[in-house]
This record gives C-alpha cells, structure tokens and sequence, in this order.
C-alpha cells in the first residue's frame, strides 16, 4: 500500500502539478483511510469497506465537509490505481458521500467595497501595497494563491490583462480594469520598493514574495480596522466581484471563464446571492410587477 501511494504522490508532484499543500492533503487522507482497514490488502478493499470507514468518520465526529473532503482524494486514488493496474476494480464506485449543505459566500456591498479600499495608509508603502492588492483582487476576482504567484512579466499595460496561473496550473487570460492598473503600476514604481525578487508583483516588507498566508493576515488586520461584522478575506472579495458582475448583467459563462471555475456549478451559486438581481428578475418577468 505504501508503494501504491508514494506513486500516486509522485504522479500528483510530477503529472498535474499540484502544489504541496495539496499533495500533504492527499497523503494525509488517504493515510488515515489505511489506518482504517489496518491489515488488509488494497485489492480486498471493496465499496462495503469504504462505507465503514465513512460510518467510522461521522461516529467519530468528523465533519461532513472533513469526510466528503477524504473520500474526493480516496476517488482520485483508486482512479489513479485502477489507470496503473494496481487494481482491477474500483472499490469507490456507487459509493456516495454524505450530502453537504452548500453555504452561499458572503458578498459586501459596493459601499462596503468603497470603505474597504481606503482602509490603508497610502501615504505609507506597505499601505500603498495594500490598497494596491486590494484593487486588484476587486478588479480582477483572483484567488489569493494566484495574487502571489503573480509576476511583473504577467501584467500587460497596455492590453490591460493579467496572465493568470491558476489551480493545476492552467493559464487564463483575466482582463484588469484601468483604476487598478494605475494602483499596481504606481507601487511598482515606488521609491521605497525594495526588491529581492525580482520577478514578483507584490513584496512583503524584506523585499520577498508575499504568502498566501502573509496576505490573509493584511486582510485580517484591516477587517478588524473596518468595523464590519462579517469577516473579509480575499476569497470575500473574490466573492464580492463575482456578484457584482452579475448584478451588471455579465452573463454566467464569462463570469466561469473570468474565475477560472472549472465546472459551471460552482458559479451559478452567485445567482443565489444578489438580492438586487433577484428583484430585476421579478421587476423584468413577475405579471404583476
């Protein structure tokens, strides 16, 4: 079993790029799926046993987010062993996980928006930074991994578009809106810009890369500035942009292709959340309206 999964982790690595946190994800479930059923073989495992284990992880307190979370990585590793030959059969088929309630995201206002962006001290560099991130992740709807992967050789001034590097490494082209370009192009220009890396947009105070981590915690320190009550992080912002497109009547399908969601599902949620565009709707096709 050790060996079936060190190949699967090297397929992860080498074949579909994915990043470590990811992998470490993937060899943790699937870890503690072995820890289940102990002794036995992989080619003894059938669905009964993955059923146990599930039964085993909500007895035992898991979440149904934290079991639906371990039985994805279990699909991508049978799939992956019955591709290798390692196993015949797939023991996950017609197993179904349990049923998640799906949360709708949480989205600010434009005034909220508004307020958000002049939280920083610009007169300051790191605020100027800030206030800079912020524009771009409003303008654009990055996630927070691909703002810190992002590379001065990535942006296109004069088109206005950012090449994005996104989950599983495919690249799609984000148009970027001029407000925002000026921010960006105005901190790049900074006279107190110290720059290690060379090729990174957005440094932290040492001249580095930002983490994705170091991101979150500036969003953290502002939200607690701002006062609001629902927490802001950049995947709110993410959110954010996404309902307003929608509210300005961008169709679903550029909304897909601007996010870089893969499956249009996950996009028609934003239908779910703007209470403005639910009243156009009524206004536009309610007979008595």
């Amino acid at each position: 079993m050790t060996e079936a999964l060190n190949r699967f982790l090297k397929y992860l690595r080498s074949i579909r790029s994915c990043s470590e946190h990811t992998i470490r994800n993937y060899s943790i479930d699937v870890n503690i799926f072995f820890d289940f059923i102990k002794d036995k073989s992989l080619v003894s495992v059938d669905r009964n046993l993955v059923r146990q284990f599930i039964v085993s992880q909500r007895e035992g307190g898991m979440a149904k987010r934290t079991v639906a979370r371990r039985l994805s990585s279990l699909r991508t590793f049978f799939r992956f062993c019955l591709k290798e030959k390692i196993l015949s059969q797939n023991p996950m088929q017609d197993v179904e996980g349990p049923k998640l309630d799906r949360p709708i995201p949480h989205s600010l206002t434009y005034q909220q928006v508004e307020q958000f962006l002049h939280l920083p001290d610009t007169s300051t560099y790191l605020g100027y930074r800030d206030r800079a991130m912020m524009e771009l992740f409003y303008s654009s709807g990055l996630r927070v991994s691909e703002l810190a992967g992002l590379n001065k050789t990535d942006v296109d001034k004069e088109e206005l578009l950012l090449r994005i590097l996104g989950k599983g490494n495919k690249e799609r082209i984000v148009p970027v809106t001029q407000q925002a370009l000026n921010w960006v192009s105005s901190y790049l220009d900074h006279s107190d810009r110290c720059q290690k890396d060379e090729s990174a947009v957005f440094l932290n105070r040492l001249g580095g890369r930002l983490t994705t981590r170091s991101i979150d915690r500036i969003f953290s320190h502002y939200y607690k500035m701002s006062g609001f009550v629902d927490t802001i992080t950049p995947h709110v912002i993410r959110h954010t942009i996404a309902t307003h497109w929608l509210e300005q009547g961008m169709d679903l399908k550029t909304i897909q292709l601007l996010l870089g969601h893969n499956s249009m599902a996950t996009t028609t949620i934003y239908t779910e959340v703007s209470p403005e565009l639910k009243k156009e709707i009524v206004k536009k096709y309610h007979p008595k309206a």
